[in-house]
Formats: structure tokens, C-alpha cells, sequence
């Protein structure tokens, strides 16, 4: 040991006395317990740097960070009420009015099982009424109900292996033999002896305006039943989606287009008649006619009935050598339509109308021959030798 550093004098200096007390773990916070050899993240330790903000920026910051994280707690919040709140699927139709619509049902949208409708294309033609006759353009679809196996794609009216929609049919579609457009179908509105799927279809029809497209989804108690139509793959759990195009209406009450006056000639039945109301037929007290009559009692102005023309017609029918009426569409409280110069009805009809003008009243007396022959009609109380007069009245010609 060198002579410096040891102790000067005789005894050696006493040992300096520490105190300290020091903290046991169990004593020590866990916010200010830092264990041997973790120093939170960092091996270095450092003091704190001196912030360069002032006290009010630092408080400025503070808040634009809190307002920070409330914006984007807000937008997470508002995104997942949209994916809980976000529209379904929809059945969606398009194409214009008078052509076959387009409809996609997509697989994962099941029908509701209960009757709905809606109007897609106001019209604003004449309303539809009880006793009219509508002109209707339909497309219908079998609309199953929720299947285990279908997945979310849409079908679009073919067939489906997996129990989605299917298109059953569409009056625009061609006749696969002619070749010719589909014809609108045909409603007598407000017939109270229809039932099922028909009587429902009224029900959608009646008030609708001409030149409306209606959508309808039709649950089996108000479509085919039970039963369902298994000709044409519909069973009795199977609803169905129409889509229907009002074309054309004939009111039940159209008048010609004028008054008729009292017709009287020799040798021919008197015809007297209120307008909107049936005529009044008298027969003459003479022999029948041999040969077609054509008496124009009204003229309209409408257009002339061609061949092949279905003309909607109010007519009244007699025998002539007793008065007794037959047929009469004036009692049964609705237009007929006849189509014209095809051989469709008797012969007499073909060639007295063709030419005539929509609007027109007309006479017809049919010799047997015009009319319905020597086997005459028995069910009409008509025989072999029966002469026939007709009153029609030309009120309309129904959409090809």
C-alpha cells in the first residue's frame, strides 16, 4: 500500500454511517415499478426532452387529437349502422311500357308470402271499371319460397337448378307456329263469378288507368292453392310474380258515336232505341229476307274494320219470325269481342261489318245460311230455317 494512502495516526478512522431506507417491492406502486433490467422499451435512459409548444398550444393539440379520434369513432359508428340499416335485395323490372319487361328476382330475396302491388308506370288513360273489357299484356314468374340450397345471384326468368325463379310465360312472346307477336289478353273487370289467381288479378286490375305497368307478388292462397299448377312446375308452395301492361280498354257503356234515330222501312224490322240503352227491335209482319241485309243505322267515325280485325262489339240478337231474343250482351253487362273476316264467327257477321266504321250501329239480318245453317243452334233455341236479326254496336278494335 503506498505511504499516501493509509490511514495518519495512530488508530484507524471510524467507517463512515449510512442510512437509507429503502422501499420493499411490496411497498412500491405498480405505476412506479420498473423491474431489473426492463426500462421500457429503452436501454438508454434519457431525461425528457423540453416541449417547444407552449402550454396553450399543448392544450390546442390535445383537443385537435381528441376531436381526431371522435370523427373517425363517429364514422366507424355511422358505416356499421349503414351495413346493418343498408337497403336488401329488390326485385328490379325495367324496359319501356308495351314491351316485355325485364325481371330479375334476385335468389336471395324470398317473397313475403303475403299479397302486394305496386304501380311502376302511372298511365293516364281511362280508368279501368266493373264491365269493361282491358287489354292487358302479362309476364308471370314462379316465385319459390326460401330454399336451404339457393345462393345470392339473380335469375333471370330461365329455369334454375337450384330452386330459383322461373319466367312461366309472356303474352309479348311470338307464336312459336305463325310467327306472329303475342296478342294482349283479354279481362272482363269486375266479374264477380271469378275465383283463385283470376279473381286476384281483378282485384289488381280494377282502377288501374290504361297505359299502367303493375307489379303484383302473389302468394299461393291467392294464386293457384294448395294445388299449385303442376302442369306448369308450380306447386302449392310456390308464389308468383306478375307484371302487367294495361293497353287498351272498352268501357262498358260506350255509346256509337252519335244518336240512332228510328229506323223504319217497309218490309224490315223497326229499331228503336235511348241512348245506353238496348234497342228496341219490332218485326215486320212479312217474309224474311233470302239474301244478307246491311243497314247502317249509325255512322261513326271511327276506323274501318279490316280483315282479321277483332272488333269489340255490343250486339243483340232475335229470331225473326217471333221477336225471341237469343243473345244479348247488353244483359250480360259487357262488351264481346268478335274477330273479324277470318271465318271466326257466322258468315254473316264476316261480311256485313268488314268496312264498317268504329263508332257505328248496325243491322244484320242473317238468312240461315249467313247464320248458323241448317243445323242451327239448338242451345240458342235457334233452328235450320231461322232467320236472325242484329243489332251491334262497333265500339272498339282490340290492340294486335
Amino acid at each position: 500500500m503506498p505511504e499516501d494512502d493509509k490511514p495518519s495516526g495512530g488508530s484507524p478512522a471510524p467507517s463512515p454511517r449510512l442510512k437509507a431506507k429503502l422501499p420493499s417491492a411490496q411497498g412500491i406502486k405498480r405505476p412506479d415499478f420498473t423491474p431489473h433490467g426492463i426500462s421500457g422499451g429503452s436501454t438508454r435512459r434519457t431525461p425528457p426532452r423540453p416541449s417547444a409548444l407552449t402550454a396553450a398550444q399543448a392544450k390546442k393539440r390535445r383537443r385537435i387529437m381528441i376531436a381526431g379520434l371522435l370523427v373517425a369513432a363517429l364514422a366507424v359508428a355511422g358505416g356499421t349502422a349503414w351495413y346493418l340499416t343498408r337497403p336488401g335485395p329488390e326485385v328490379e323490372i325495367t324496359g319501356a311500357f308495351g314491351k316485355e319487361p325485364k325481371v330479375e328476382i334476385p335468389k336471395d330475396l324470398h317473397p313475403s308470402g303475403k299479397y302486394t302491388s305496386s304501380v311502376l308506370i302511372k298511365g293516364t288513360g281511362p280508368a279501368l271499371a266493373a264491365g269493361d273489357l282491358a287489354y292487358v299484356h302479362l309476364t308471370y314468374y314462379k316465385w319459390p319460397a326460401k330454399s336451404a340450397t339457393q345462393s345470392p345471384a339473380a335469375s333471370t326468368g330461365e329455369e334454375d337448378e337450384e330452386g330459383g325463379s322461373t319466367k312461366i310465360n309472356s303474352t309479348y312472346a311470338k307464336n312459336e307456329e305463325t310467327g306472329q307477336a303475342g296478342k294482349p289478353a283479354t279481362f272482363q273487370v269486375g266479374n264477380k263469378d271469378l275465383t283463385g289467381i283470376d279473381k286476384t288479378l281483378d282485384k289488381l286490375l280494377s282502377g288501374q288507368t290504361v297505359g299502367s305497368r303493375v307489379m303484383a307478388e302473389i302468394p299461393p292462397a291467392d294464386g293457384f292453392g294448395k294445388e299449385g299448377q303442376p302442369q306448369l312446375g308450380i306447386s302449392g308452395t310456390d308464389s308468383m310474380l306478375f307484371v302487367l301492361d294495361v293497353v287498351e280498354s272498352v268501357p262498358k257503356n260506350a255509346p256509337p258515336y252519335g244518336k240512332q234515330k228510328k229506323f223504319s222501312e217497309d218490309g224490315l224490322p223497326t229499331v228503336e232505341a235511348d241512348e245506353g240503352k238496348a234497342p228496341k227491335v219490332t218485326m215486320p209482319d212479312a217474309e224474311a229476307p233470302d239474301k244478307l241485309v246491311v243497314k247502317t243505322l249509325v255512322e261513326g267515325d271511327g276506323p274501318a274494320l279490316a280483315k282479321g280485325d277483332t272488333a269489340v262489339t255490343r250486339y243483340q240478337g232475335q229470331i225473326w219470325k217471333n221477336g225471341k231474343e237469343f243473345d244479348s250482351s247488353w244483359k250480360r253487362g259487357t262488351p264481346q269481342p268478335f274477330e273479324i273476316g277470318t271465318g271466326q264467327t257466322v258468315p254473316g257477321f264476316d261480311k256485313g261489318l268488314l268496312g264498317k266504321k268504329v263508332g257505328s250501329r248496325v243491322m244484320l239480318i242473317l238468312p240461315p245460311k249467313e247464320g248458323y245453317g241448317k243445323q242451327g243452334n239448338p242451345q240458342g233455341g235457334i233452328k235450320g230455317d231461322d232467320t236472325l236479326v242484329f243489332i251491334v254496336d262497333l265500339l272498339g278494335v282490340a290492340p294486335k
